[in-house]
């Protein structure tokens, strides 16, 4: 059965993806659902694979060396202190990549722990027309045109 990653690489290779930013080597970066931080950001494999260890060497160096640049655009775009990288699988066992930009302005009992201490029901939905959201997403795409 596809998972959600699944159908979502599917809408992204058909165009009707709205939460995509852009299209790199490995797969594609999509902004996530609920913005628990500003930026948080996804990178999904293309082809979809169960998990790492499923890529060849090449292929895997490729999706590792993608988040990097992920991350090197979040900390451009948003001025973020550091970007936390996570790869579970768990709850989707499909190979997808979380990047969180992590800001010295985050509450103090949750800024150093890991994101999901955070209320993820309660963040705020991503409106993908909003026009910070729109702005955030031009921003990373100038980034990966360059």
């Amino acid at each position: 059965m596809p998972t959600l990653i699944h159908r979502r690489v599917s809408a992204a290779r058909n165009g009707v993806n709205p939460f995509v930013i852009s299209r790199l080597s490995s797969g594609w970066v999509v902004i996530g659902d609920h913005q628990v931080v500003h930026g948080y950001l996804l990178l999904l494999p293309d082809p979809v694979v169960s998990d790492l260890n499923q890529l060849r060497l090449s292929e895997r160096d490729c999706f590792l060396h993608d988040m990097g640049i992920i991350g090197d655009a979040l900390i451009e775009c948003t001025g973020c202190e550091r970007v936390n990288y996570e790869i579970l699988g768990n709850y989707e066992p499909a190979l997808h990549a979380h990047l969180f930009p992590r800001y010295p302005s985050e509450p103090s009992d949750l800024r150093l722990r890991p994101i999901w201490f955070y209320d993820f029901d309660a963040a705020p939905k991503t409106d993908v027309n909003a026009p910070e959201t729109r702005r955030f997403i031009e921003d990373m795409r100038a980034f990966f045109l360059r």
